[in-house]
């Protein structure tokens, strides 16, 4: 048996910065990743088969389409896999991505195979190459090129919300009225959490102004998030809806989080920290 950690993608901040002929879009983002997320775990089997369990799995079917399966094909590996599903789907924390590059990593341990090239593994979906070794990096391009961070980034704690609503990827990006935005400003040495949020202050989400136009609840996210005593910025990861609150310490995240959880109990709220 092999299992692996599905964490939640969070773009810091994410520059749209312009657009092939082909259509898809350059792009230039921080990604970290959270202590939160999903499970893979797999067990040798003559098949390949695909059982989802945890508190989100009613929104996911095993299609034959699921990127998991797409992942498990990519190795072909058979295994009895199971997705134990803790995070929204389609909510801009690349929940179908990890969970793809999370089963990459199992079915490899498992097997004793390497891990495909990079080609293949860009193929199953732009966000999929960033998860593999989830990290605080740079990524741009259209996802393939990952870039080390200069320097470490200092510790941190997110509180991620989602109300439950999707917004379509690819409207949000049609909904945009610029595509060839400046990149990420050079990421200095920062020597604290203070010093992270000044400095993201200063980036952007590009995507954020054309999700809201198609969601325009996404705000009432962000509202609760930087009226929590501690949050020190608030931001739309990806293409949405999910949204992030940045904090300095465990137990202000916590509390940030027990209490959008009081007031919004419809709502998935989930805390953790930045993973190194």
């Amino acid at each position: 048996m092999a299992t692996e950690f599905a964490p939640a993608k969070v773009n810091l901040a994410l520059h749209v910065t312009g657009q092939r002929a082909d259509g898809y879009h350059l792009l230039d983002s921080l990604v970290v990743f959270a202590d939160a997320g999903d499970r893979i775990t797999a067990d040798p089997a003559e098949t390949l088969t695909l059982r989802i369990t945890g508190p989100r799995a009613a929104a996911l079917p095993a299609s034959d389409d699921n990127l998991v399966l797409r992942a498990a094909r990519a190795m072909g590996v058979a295994a009895a896999i199971t997705l134990e599903k803790h995070l929204p789907v389609a909510s801009g924390i690349g929940g179908g991505s990890s969970d793809a590059a999370a089963t990459l990593r199992a079915l490899s341990r498992l097997s004793g195979k390497p891990l495909p090239d990079a080609a293949t593994v860009l193929s199953l979906g732009a966000d999929v190459p960033v998860c593999l070794a989830p990290r605080a990096i740079r990524m741009s391009g259209i996802g393939e090129t990952l870039t080390p961070l200069p320097h470490a980034l200092p510790p941190a704690w997110l509180v991620l919300v989602n109300m439950g609503q999707a917004v379509s990827t690819p409207q949000v990006f049609k909904a945009m009225t610029r595509r060839d935005n400046a990149g990420l400003q050079p990421l200095p040495r920062l020597k604290d959490t203070a010093e992270l949020a000044a400095w993201l202050a200063m980036q952007r989400n590009d995507l954020e102004a054309a999700a809201l136009t198609l969601l325009p609840e996404i705000a009432r996210v962000k509202t609760a998030l930087t009226a929590q005593q501690g949050c020190l910025l608030a931001r739309m990861s990806g293409s949405g809806a999910t949204c992030f609150g940045l904090f300095a310490d465990p137990l202000s995240a916590h509390a940030a989080a027990e209490s959008i959880r009081r007031d919004r109990p419809d709502w998935w709220v989930a805390d953790g920290s930045v993973l190194p």
